[in-house]
């Protein structure tokens, strides 16, 4: 069924709200014509396919290298199925879901589902990934205590903090010395975090009819996971609205769908 940018079913599935509360900044068109790599660090698969994979859509089109590195396998995402097998079903239907919108760099570490925990480890391994790519900008999503209609899941929260701080690791030569001294990997700057996902954006990507629509089937590839949660609204019904609220805070009736962010410069 084509996604059409139009205003869907949200359903009560918590993580499923995108930004539609009033913000006292500006919503400003984010300047991306200069970007050549760009890295999506999250917790889980799935996680990027929440609005976020139509903007990577729209970037893979026009050319940009979109790498995803995942915390996790999610292998403790499915209840009643054993971690041992959901992992490695997860982990597909993640490269599934690359596909669809045209990334073909896939990480996924294997620190553990549902318990990852902020370590210098952690950050020494999300650093290694920037300092490898080189990305112009690093994208996570929304890290917050309460997100998504409701308490944020703690691997989120993680994910997002750890993210931060390996970005800054990333650039500091004193810093996670042994990716210098044993593995050569020189310091990278990213020149901006973009956070998807928040109630208070300051910039946003206008996304295309296709855009929205390899969004929807790159979550619909997410189909053994969606099984396991029957209240999950309709990706074709809710993931355009989503898009459509977004476009809803620009202000512009030209605009239809876009994805919004929280800026900042590094």
């Amino acid at each position: 069924m084509r996604a059409e940018c139009r205003r869907g079913s949200w359903g009560s599935l918590g993580r499923m709200t995108t930004p539609t509360s009033p913000t006292a900044e500006p919503v400003q068109n984010l300047d991306w014509s200069s970007w050549k790599r760009v890295l999506v660090v999250v917790a889980h698969p799935d996680d990027p396919e929440y609005g976020l994979s139509a903007a990577v859509h729209e970037w893979t089109t026009a050319g940009v290298e979109v790498s995803y590195l995942l915390l996790t396998h999610g292998e403790a995402g499915i209840q009643g199925r054993d971690p041992a097998e959901v992992g490695p079903l997860r982990a597909e239907e993640q490269r599934r879901a690359c596909h669809c919108v045209g990334v073909t760099d896939l990480v996924i570490l294997d620190h553990p589902d549902s318990m990852l925990v902020y370590t210098l480890d952690l950050r020494r391994d999300i650093a290694r990934e920037i300092r490898r790519r080189r990305p112009d900008v690093v994208v996570l999503t929304n890290f917050d205590v309460e997100a998504y209609g409701g308490l944020n899941q703690a691997d989120h929260r993680v994910a997002g903090l750890a993210t931060i701080d390996a970005t800054r690791d990333a650039a500091n030569p004193w810093a996670q010395r042994e990716l210098l001294d044993e593995e050569g990997l020189e310091p990278w700057s990213t020149s901006k975090l973009l956070v998807a996902g928040v109630p208070n954006p300051t910039h946003y990507v206008g996304v295309s009819h296709e855009s929205v629509e390899a969004g929807v089937a790159s979550l619909c590839e997410h189909d053994e996971y969606l099984k396991a949660l029957p209240d999950h609204p309709v990706p074709h019904e809710f993931i355009p609205g989503m898009l459509r609220e977004g476009a809803g805070l620009v202000g512009d009736e030209n605009l239809e769908c876009a994805v919004t962010f929280r800026v900042f410069d590094v």
